[in-house]
C-alpha cells in the first residue's frame, strides 16, 4: 500500500422481512377455490408419497413419515416460491395444506395394510 492511499470497503447487507398477505393492501380470505386446491393437492402429495414409498419397500411407519415430510416440504417450498415470485407468503395457504395432509394421514392410518 502506498502512503496516503486509503481503501474503503463498504458492504451492504439487506434483510427484508417476509410480507404476509395480511400486511398487503387486501386481507386474503381463509376460504375459496384456492384453499380447496391447497387442501386436495396436499392430500394427494401425501397419499402418492406414501404409496410410492411403500412400493419401494418402505415399511408403513417409514412411508407415513416420508410422506408427511414430503408434503410439508412441498407446502413450505411453494410458499417460499410465492414469496420470491409474488412477494407474498400466505399463512392461510399453509393452514389448508396442513388440513389436507391431516385428512390424508387420517385416511392412511385407518386403512387396512
Amino acid at each position: 500500500m502506498t502512503s496516503g492511499a486509503q481503501t474503503t470497503v463498504t458492504a451492504r447487507v439487506g434483510v427484508r422481512p417476509a410480507r404476509t398477505v395480511a400486511e398487503g393492501s387486501e386481507a386474503e380470505p381463509w376460504t375459496g377455490p384456492d384453499k380447496v386446491k391447497h387442501f386436495f393437492v396436499a392430500a394427494f402429495v401425501e397419499s402418492f408419497g406414501f404409496a410410492g414409498l411403500q412400493a419401494m419397500g418402505a415399511g408403513r411407519g417409514a412411508a407415513l413419515t416420508g410422506a408427511i415430510a414430503a408434503t410439508a416440504a412441498a407446502a413450505v417450498g411453494r410458499e417460499i416460491y410465492d414469496r420470491r415470485a409474488k412477494g407474498v407468503f400466505s399463512p392461510s395457504d399453509l393452514a389448508w395444506d396442513a388440513a389436507g395432509a391431516a385428512a390424508a394421514l387420517l385416511v392412511l392410518t385407518r386403512t387396512q395394510r
